[in-house]
């Protein structure tokens, strides 16, 4: 028997789903301002399914890219918002919430998947802190999440470390992998985190296939290892950030059950960390959790 720390499922596409508005200008970060019941609800699905871990609904919420749009100044009011909306819908969730911890996403500042558009070490961790210091108030561990290089990682890892909170790193990986999108592998990635405090590695953002193939090598670095994969059919090269719908179709193979048996092979392999991402849904996760318990397994929160 192993204990698992089950994460929620995806939340940015939740949203859209949810909602009548299809074309957010602010993307995700948007319905905190006009739907923050529905952020609240989505968050308040995933404690119901059972996930011991909620993402704070910040993915698009950074300097980067609300200067898109002109809106960076509200940067300090989304990040605030969101990591309100998950902490009130934890506190909701009585005692099934008691455990539940808020995870601080700190996503890629200049395009998801592509790691030719990653800036430099300093630019990056700059703006990591600045992102880290709004959240860390209000969360209980950092996720530096869709990392597409080791360089990337390094700097959010770096940007969040002074803040004393558990630092999660999830590599996003090719399509084919098990290398990272930047074709380095994990165990070259997990060397660039050399001295710096993380304590747990996954990957996300990226068919379950490769975090199969990953997750020998995730499991090799010696800390908690973990995956949380996508729905999606197959990343372009040359994928633009803010047009998810438009230039990703979804997979129709990764029903609930399915997914959970991809999950069910990771912990298998080791990983005491698992959950979902894009497309993947509430009912996704509570299928992973009623498989886990069949197995045997104790779902417990992150180590503190």
């Amino acid at each position: 028997m192993a204990s698992i720390v089950l994460m929620d499922g995806g939340t940015s596409l939740e949203l859209l789903a949810r909602s009548a508005n299809k074309a957010p200008r602010l993307w995700s970060a948007e319905y905190l301002l006009s739907e923050p019941d529905l952020v609240r609800s989505v968050h308040a699905d995933y404690i119901a399914a059972g996930a011991t871990v909620v993402t704070t609904n910040t993915y698009s919420a950074s300097f980067t890219r609300m200067s898109m749009v002109m809106e960076q100044v509200r940067v300090p009011q989304l990040q605030r918002l969101a990591c309100e909306l998950a902490m009130s819908a934890r506190d909701a969730a009585g005692q099934r919430g008691a455990g539940v911890a808020i995870a601080g996403c700190l996503p890629p500042l200049n395009g998801t998947y592509r790691p030719d558009r990653v800036r430099d070490f300093a630019s990056n961790r700059e703006e990591y802190e600045r992102l880290a210091e709004l959240q860390a108030p209000h969360v209980d561990l950092f996720l530096c999440e869709t990392m597409s290089t080791a360089e990337e990682a390094r700097a959010a890892a770096a940007a969040v470390a002074p803040f004393g909170k558990p630092v999660w790193i999830a590599w996003s990986l090719g399509d084919d992998g098990p290398e990272l999108r930047s074709g380095e592998s994990v165990a070259q990635a997990s060397a660039a985190l050399k001295g710096l405090p993380v304590a747990a590695v996954l990957a996300n953002c990226c068919p379950p296939e490769s975090i199969s193939r990953a997750m020998p090598g995730l499991v090799a670095t010696g800390l908690p290892a973990g995956g949380y994969a996508n729905g999606f059919v197959r990343i372009p090269g040359t994928f633009l950030p803010g047009r998810t719908r438009e230039q990703l179709a979804t997979r129709t193979d990764l029903d609930p059950g399915t997914y959970a048996g991809f999950a069910m092979g990771w912990i298998e392999a080791g990983a005491r960390i698992v959950g979902g991402c894009c497309e993947v849904g509430p009912a996704h996760v509570a299928r992973l959790r009623e498989r886990i318990e069949e197995a045997g397994h104790r779902i417990v929160a992150p180590a503190p």
